[in-house]
């Protein structure tokens, strides 16, 4: 058994809310685990040693919610929208027809290359969702490519009608059929509840569909407008209900009331990376703080409405955009993704989790708010082993 000890680390941010931070700190890893953090003074001693020479430590970034395995390009999308054109979905089928039209090893090889694009900016641990196939075998290829690259991957049949189908045809094929293609290459089950995609109901009937063959949930909701998605989120259990921009009182409440404890309950995934691409309210952060809701932050990587792989980024616009703290950003893109994807050895750095550590380019995490765009992350260690 190998131990290695990070010290000369100027702030440790460890995500556990028993000792948030450590100025002056060490880590020791050991067999890929946290074995130890405290005081440098204090530390152990170790087999091997990495001096960071007084630069942050933070988790691994925890990104809850990406659509990685597509093809194509929207560009002309996202010019159309910076030119006064509003965004209202439409543009996933562009996608749709796209990925059909693309190879598994195109697929596959387009989805490796962002996973190392985030890798290299700090996240360590990425959900990828399918969604852009909508026929049982794009979609089960979708997920099987996927699993390829990550643990948790989301069944997204129901992101939305594809062109030519009923609604309520295409809703029992995503709980027959497809579900039953799609269910061993995944572990979430989401829905996208939203006008023009899947009503309550639709949504509701897809979710307790993957409920019952063994998936858990999570939502896409309240993106476009209010809805019903928040709360069947909540009263199904789901563990994420995401995007969160349009939200009611009783919305704002039955997630308050559904704050996850250890492994229960549905986080606020908050995306603002989608704000930004498609000039969109930002969701009120402060509000579900504020109210006791568990928060956590995503990239929402995707090609039409949130092209960015970069956790770094969306902690920025959190700060500046959505009325959070530095230190309330950085939790919600570290523990607070980790609590969405109902994780406890990732997204924090405390004794018998992952060695998922990013060193940054700065003394503080702050700076990553405070330096918007400028690439912070001076190494990243995955199970204690430098990438």
């Amino acid at each position: 058994m190998t131990t290695v000890l990070f010290d000369g680390i100027k702030l440790l941010y460890t995500g556990d809310p028993e000792r948030e931070e450590i100025e002056d700190a060490a880590l020791v890893a050991e067999d890929g685990l946290v074995a130890w953090v405290g005081p440098a003074g204090e530390a152990p001693d170790a087999d091997e040693r990495v001096d960071v020479r007084g630069r942050a430590v933070i988790p691994g970034f925890v990104d809850s919610h990406a659509h990685l395995v597509f093809a194509g390009d929207r560009t002309a999308e996202f010019q159309a929208r910076m030119s006064g054109v509003p965004y209202t979905g439409g543009g996933i089928r562009t996608t749709v027809a796209a990925t059909r039209a693309a190879s598994d090893a195109e697929l596959a090889t387009g989805a490796a290359a962002l996973v190392a694009e985030m890798r290299a900016q700090g996240t360590t641990t990425v959900e990828i969702k399918s969604g852009y196939g909508l026929t049982v075998e794009d979609e089960r290829r979708s997920l099987e490519i996927a699993s390829g690259l990550t643990g948790e991957t989301t069944y997204l049949g129901a992101h939305v009608v594809p062109s030519g189908m009923d609604a309520d045809d295409y809703v029992r094929l995503v709980t027959g059929e497809m579900l039953r293609a799609c269910a061993p290459y995944a572990k979430w089950v989401d829905a996208f509840c939203e006008r023009g995609a899947f009503d309550g109901d639709q949504t509701r009937a897809v979710l307790e569909a993957g409920i019952k063959a063994g998936l858990q949930a999570r939502v896409h909701a309240n993106q476009l407008g209010e809805g019903p998605g928040v709360r069947i989120a909540c009263e199904l259990g789901a563990a994420s209900a995401d995007h969160c921009t349009h939200l009611a009182d009783a919305d704002i409440d039955a997630l308050a009331a559904s704050a996850p404890h250890d492994a229960s309950g549905t986080v606020a995934t908050l995306l603002p990376g989608a704000e930004f691409s498609t000039r969109s309210p930002y969701p009120e952060a402060r509000r579900l703080l504020d109210a006791g809701a568990v928060v956590a932050l995503a990239t929402d990587c995707n090609p039409g409405s949130s092209y960015t792989s970069s956790m770094a980024f969306c902690v920025a616009l959190a700060v500046r955009e959505m009325g959070m703290t530095p230190l309330e950003a950085i939790r919600a893109a570290t523990r607070g993704g980790a609590r969405a994807l109902r994780r406890t050895d990732v997204g924090w750095l405390r004794p018998g989790a992952r060695a998922d550590l990013v060193v940054l380019e700065a003394p503080s995490y702050v700076h990553l708010a405070y330096r918007p765009g400028v690439p912070l992350v001076h190494q990243v260690f995955l199970g204690g082993l430098l990438l």
